[in-house]
């Protein structure tokens, strides 16, 4: 599982001594047992798979968004070290779909829903989100869905 992989390579880098993959696992392992708490609370036993990609597609999501602001605000060396984090974190993460899967995907719920126009962008998004969740950006899936609603 995803979660004991990350505690596994978080020794072994304490072991190696890598600072920065130490650093970024330490920061995983935290915001796991946060979401791990939460669910407990919840009245759920144990954190999922699903849970703990979300958690990482969160953190991802985050990091791209350091390096934007760090990118326009002049600061390569703060984008540097965010992009190097973020490899990090993508090394756990399943692949991603590719745009042809994804169309497909968005075709066939089209097709199912009878979705006939954007103003149907509602009863397509929601069902291909569930099933997408931790496989695509939901950004570029919102971008597909609609240009597919559009032609």
């Amino acid at each position: 599982m995803l979660k004991e992989r990350i505690l596994s390579d978080l020794t072994a880098a304490m072991k190696a001594k890598e600072a920065q993959r130490l650093q970024v696992l330490r920061s995983l392992k935290a915001k796991l047992l946060e979401k791990e708490i939460e669910m407990r609370s919840g009245g759920h036993a144990e954190i999922t798979e699903e849970d703990a990609i979300a958690v990482l597609t969160k953190a991802a999501k985050q990091r791209k968004e350091s390096i934007q602001q760090f990118i326009d605000g002049n600061r390569p060396d703060l984008a540097e070290t965010e992009q190097a984090e973020l490899a990090i974190i993508e090394s756990y993460l399943p692949e991603p779909m590719s745009e042809v899967e994804i169309i497909a995907i968005i075709d066939a719920k089209i097709k199912q829903v009878g979705a006939s126009g954007l103003q149907d962008l509602g009863k397509v998004m929601g069902p291909i989100m569930g099933q997408l969740k931790g496989k695509a950006d939901g950004g570029l899936v919102n971008r597909l869905v609609k240009a597919r609603l559009e032609s």
